[in-house]
């Protein structure tokens, strides 16, 4: 038996969450069975751990979209017991279980090797927030970073801090946008050269152009921002899309993309290549900067998942928050 934060519904449609001891024998069929050691709380786990269960498909349900430990068993050749494993994505913790639990199932296609400089701890404080950060940082690389600022909207969430460190450590100015003035000393400590609050962006003209301002952007927000962001791009430059926060619509037109060039590139974490995955993860243990992780970590237990969910969908929770599922 182990523990695991179990999601139920009841016959009215409520959920809830709470920690509680399952076998194996319950866990969903796959090749690899692993020691879970850290997860993390992204927005998706919030939506899985609050009312109405949000993206969960099936009751009952250990949600947690990435985890990181040690491979217990295996029927799979690529990963042999003792081996460290990173996973993210997969519709893990929304359609099958995910790593909010001391025990974890899946398929061998679905682990990544844990990259030489990383920990397990540390590859959670990078988590699938982190891991989308640098897809969308090599995306932006692949087109070709313009001259000027890179922004970073959402700065102060776990995309926007993991991106802004990397762009940072690569030797880009960095502007990190936000609507909490309180963090302006934790997004200067990860190396944005600029603070810029959310109304400047929201409330600029909605015109389709403005001044052109920068030379790339990582987007964790959506919605109205980004359609604002599209106009202040320079000729050329990009923006990975990555979020939703702001909501699914764009309200914007073509004439950004047809008078100045721009790039809107989407990002999707899900179901990445395998090579692309392993890429990123290398990637990550070469660029992000170990110190500037370890100043995004907030320490978490299985037993404060439930709130930290409903924190998180609030807009309430900053950097990373790593979860020990044994502690």
């Amino acid at each position: 038996m182990f523990n695991a934060l179990v999601v139920q519904k009841n016959d009215e449609g409520k959920t809830s969450a709470a920690v509680q001891e399952i076998s194996l024998d319950q866990l969903p069929q796959g090749d690899v069975t692993v020691a879970v050691e850290y997860s993390t709380v992204n927005y998706k786990d919030g939506l899985c751990i609050g009312p109405g269960g949000g993206l969960v498909r099936n009751y009952p349900h250990v949600p947690g979209i990435d985890f990181a430990g040690t491979v217990a068993a295996s029927d799979d050749a690529r990963h042999r017991p003792g081996d460290k494993v990173v996973l993210t994505g997969w519709r893990v913790g929304e359609a099958h279980w995910g790593g909010y639990a001391q025990k974890a199932r899946v398929k061998a296609d679905w682990l990544v090797p844990l990259p030489r400089g990383l920990d397990t701890r540390q590859a959670m404080a990078v988590g699938t927030a982190g891991f989308t950060a640098m897809l969308a940082v090599m995306a932006l690389e692949d087109h070709g970073i313009k001259d000027g600022p890179v922004l970073v909207t959402g700065a102060a969430g776990g995309v926007g801090s993991v991106a802004t460190a990397i762009l940072a450590n690569l030797g880009h100015e960095v502007a990190a946008v936000t609507g909490r003035p309180e963090t302006a000393d934790y997004l200067t400590s990860l190396g944005a050269t600029q603070i810029v609050p959310r109304e400047d962006i929201n409330e600029t003209t909605k015109r389709p152009l403005e001044a052109e301002t920068w030379g790339g952007c990582v987007d964790a927000v959506g919605g109205e921002m980004l359609a604002r962001v599209l106009g202040q791009m320079r000729y050329g430059a990009s923006v990975s899309a990555v979020g939703l926060a702001g909501g699914a619509g764009l309200p914007a037109t073509v004439i950004p993309f047809l008078l100045r060039g721009v790039n809107l590139l989407g990002i999707d974490s899900v179901m990445q290549p395998y090579d692309n995955r392993v890429r990123a993860w290398e990637r990550i243990a070469k660029d992000l900067p170990m110190d500037k992780l370890e100043a995004m970590i907030q320490p978490a237990t299985l037993s404060d998942l439930p709130d930290l969910g409903r924190g998180i969908l609030k807009g309430q929770v900053k950097g990373r928050v790593v979860v020990d599922v044994n502690s």
